[in-house]
């Protein structure tokens, strides 16, 4: 049951952010465990555990894309709506979301033909050796299936959360998420389905999830409701929506980029074991980052609505205990994983072999992990305030201009080609973090005080 929505103009920003950050995190933690718990089980399948995980994190990319699609309309349409909201427009609200619903379901059928016509050949561009292809192309086979149900329970989710109906929308996950961990057991172990298995929770599961979004934005409690004379596609409506969208895909999508390049490189120069290292290490950096995509998630309907009404003192405060909040985390996750890396390697294999170079690799690959609340929380509060360029340069800056190119750069340079891979990923976060929090400082004065005399004149 959905509970009464929170005040967004009058509520005290602090109980706001703690009422919508937490179940946004949650929620956002428990999606990450879609993917994350089907590489637990598949890591500990006897025998073959680790050719498996490897060939399901080879698999990551397609997966990564998948999501980064319902972030393209989802969140671009969550931050319009909440803008429009705070301007007091319900119809075009409304309207956005309609619009949304439809590209969405367009969107998965494309995705879903696709990426089934393409699968292995993608696999093995992206690193899949003759020992893993068989498990890439099994578990990718049936999970593209559930691509629709993937564009529903993400994206349309966004949807309720921009109501301020945190408390639900963490539940749609929770849900989906419960039917999953129960299920993959059964299907891998029981049923003796292997990686199929662990597909095949994961479409149902994200079923449960869709069935769940829909049925509240159908129903009676939401403000935003899906209705048919919405559902046509309107390039007014949606231009606006993949302007701001187009950031936070960039960022998802570019992980699958980046996910092809490690893959590839490492596979290049380290093999199976080296590639299977990545995956873990990505595993958990997949969780991290939902975390504090989460915490946006919570903030973001916050700045944007006010934002929107010209409470500008609240989007600074907002502001103030996002960023707080996003550093806090990040540099306390730091510390934890460079004390204790065996301790989440072993959630995923026990191969002696796996675990001692996927530790070695984890150290080095989140060692300035503690600078992303920075480049975090000062991205995403641009893309709350409606700043489509800046916010999109930013997601560009840290993946495609620095990482990607660092990762075939660096092995040219250090005689361990494997460690200079993984170092990649610590030299693009420091220096996306300093480049970020140097633009928004800069910026964000500016982009509130156009507001301020936006809102006098009645704009």
């Amino acid at each position: 049951m959905a509970k009464r929505s929170n005040d967004l103009a009058h509520d005290s920003v602090g109980r706001l952010m703690l009422r919508l950050a937490i179940p946004t995190v949650v929620a956002q933690v428990v999606n990450a465990l879609y993917n994350i718990v089907d590489r637990i089980y598949i890591g500990h399948i006897k025998e073959v555990g680790d050719l498996a995980l490897t060939g399901l994190g080879i698999c990551f990319p397609i997966i990564m894309f998948i999501s980064a699609l319902s972030a393209l309309v989802g969140t671009g349409g969550g931050s319009r709506a909440a803008i429009a909201m705070g301007e007091g427009d319900s119809e075009g609200a409304n309207r956005i979301l309609g619009n949304c619903a439809t590209l969405m379901a367009i969107i998965s059928v494309l995705a879903t033909v696709l990426f089934q016509i393409f699968k292995e050949p993608l696999l093995l561009l992206f690193g899949a050796s003759p020992n893993t292809v068989g498990y890439a192309t099994d578990y990718l086979g049936i999970y593209l299936w559930g691509t629709i149900f993937v564009q529903i329970s993400l994206g349309l989710n966004t949807f309720i959360t921009t109501q301020g109906f945190s408390t639900f929308s963490m539940a749609t996950v929770l849900v989906g998420a419960g039917v999953n961990i129960v299920l993959d057991p059964v299907f891998i172990f029981g049923f003796g389905m292997g990686v199929k298995g662990a597909a095949l929770a994961t479409v149902i599961a994200q079923g449960v999830s869709a069935v769940w979004v829909l049925t509240f934005l159908l129903g009676r409690r939401t403000r935003l409701r899906l209705q048919a004379r919405h559902l046509g596609i309107q390039p007014a409506v949606l231009l606006p929506v993949l302007a701001i969208g187009v950031s936070p895909f960039i960022m998802q999508s570019t992980e699958s980029l980046v996910n092809i390049s490690f893959n590839s490189s490492l596979s290049r120069f380290g093999g199976d074991s080296a590639v299977g290292a990545m995956t873990i290490c990505s595993s958990v950096m997949q969780v991290l980052s939902m975390m504090l995509q989460g915490l946006g998630q919570g903030a973001q309907p916050i700045i944007g609505f006010n934002y929107g009404a010209g409470a500008l003192e609240r989007v600074k405060k907002a502001f103030r205990l996002f960023f707080t909040s996003g550093v806090v985390f990040t540099v306390c996750s730091w510390a934890i994983i460079q004390l204790f890396p065996g301790v989440f390697v072993g959630l995923f294999n026990d191969k002696p072999q796996l675990v001692g170079i996927a530790v070695w690799a984890m150290r080095i690959y989140l060692a300035c992990y503690f600078v992303l609340g920075v480049q975090s929380t000062c991205q995403q509060t641009f893309v709350a305030l409606g700043q489509a360029k800046i916010s999109l340069f930013l997601a560009l800056l840290r993946k495609v201009i620095l990482l990607i190119p660092l990762i075939f750069l660096l092995p040219l340079f250090f005689e361990d080609k494997v460690f200079a891979v993984f170092l990649a990923e610590p030299v693009a976060d420091f220096l996306a973090a300093a480049t970020t929090g140097t633009m928004f400082l800069r910026r964000f004065p500016r982009i509130l005080e156009r507001r301020r005399l936006q809102t006098e004149h009645g704009a």
